[in-house]
């Protein structure tokens, strides 16, 4: 039998245990963008390593306070273009120095490019970003093509890695008259990618969660074409999540799935069939807008 002191002890070190637990449960909630979000300021390529042709462009965006802050991207005009452009909103990580490769790969399919970094990433001004803040950056960034720029809304595909995946998903919705989406190694939502990694089960994820990006709930209502592309060996995020996006999605709609590629290396596996598979996706959006004209 417990005496005493025994029970004292179990009841110290059970209340030590919960106020641990309640403690970090408190703490995800407040600071769980800390584990979405991981950014650098330092930026270190740019187009000039292509030689491409590039300009600076800052974006003033309105804080829910009141002040203005701005987002900082680059526009890539193509070389011969054909009218076609692309929106390029990039994953969670670094910034859009770690991203110019592959902006290059569309700007050689004769794209031009509008790649930005979120408020907090790279040069771009803020605090650090949030479901909320990215979407708005992303709204701000079509808004300067459309608007700005003068370029028709038909003409626009909205392309989107990893997190900015969801990102494209959620402008998408907001931009029925786009041309198209490209979503590629995105996931369904934050709360599926919980259960996936298993490392925060532990706590009321569904009390605690408020960075949600939850495209699944999403993606039933789009308007637009849209083209899944993932890995099979992408071990972060996993492919049947872009097999489940895809099921979801309503026509006109395709998924290409790249044998042994990962959550970065996607384009780089899969060499000339990534450039046919997108290429193959803007002529079937073209034919498309032809036959509703």
């Amino acid at each position: 039998m417990l005496n005493k002191l025994s029970l004292r002890w179990l009841l110290s070190a059970g209340l030590i245990a919960a106020l641990f637990y309640i403690g970090i449960s408190v703490y995800l909630f407040f600071q769980q963008t800390r584990f979405i979000f991981f950014p650098s300021p330092v930026i270190q390529t740019t187009p000039e390593f292509f030689n491409l042709r590039y300009q600076e462009v800052w974006l003033p965006v309105t804080t829910t306070a009141g002040k203005t802050e701005h987002i900082h991207g680059w526009w890539i005009p193509a070389t011969q273009s054909n009218g076609r452009v692309l929106l390029y909103l990039h994953g969670n990580g670094i910034n859009i120095g770690a991203n110019v490769a592959h902006a290059h790969r569309f700007h050689q399919m004769g794209f031009s490019v509008l790649l930005i970094d979120y408020r907090g990433y790279g040069r771009s001004e803020g605090a650090f970003p949030s479901e909320a803040t990215v979407y708005q950056d992303a709204a701000v960034a079509w808004d300067y093509l459309v608007n700005q720029r003068r370029i028709d809304p038909s003409q626009i595909f909205i392309y989107g890695h990893s997190l900015g995946g969801a990102i494209a998903i959620h402008l998408a919705l907001q931009q029925p008259n786009a041309a198209g989406l490209i979503v590629e190694s995105s996931f369904t939502s934050i709360r599926a990618m919980i259960d996936f990694q298993r490392a925060y089960r532990i706590f009321p994820v569904d009390l605690i969660l408020r960075q949600r990006f939850d495209s699944i709930s999403k993606v039933p209502a789009l308007q637009i074409p849209v083209l899944f592309i993932h890995g099979t060996a992408d071990w972060q995020v996993p492919a049947q999540m872009s097999e489940q996006l895809y099921a979801a999605a309503p026509e006109p709609k395709q998924l290409i799935l790249i044998p042994g590629a990962g959550h970065n290396n996607v384009a780089e596996v899969a060499g000339s069939k990534y450039f046919q598979v997108v290429q193959n996706f803007v002529r079937q959006v073209s034919i498309q807008q032809m036959a509703e004209r």
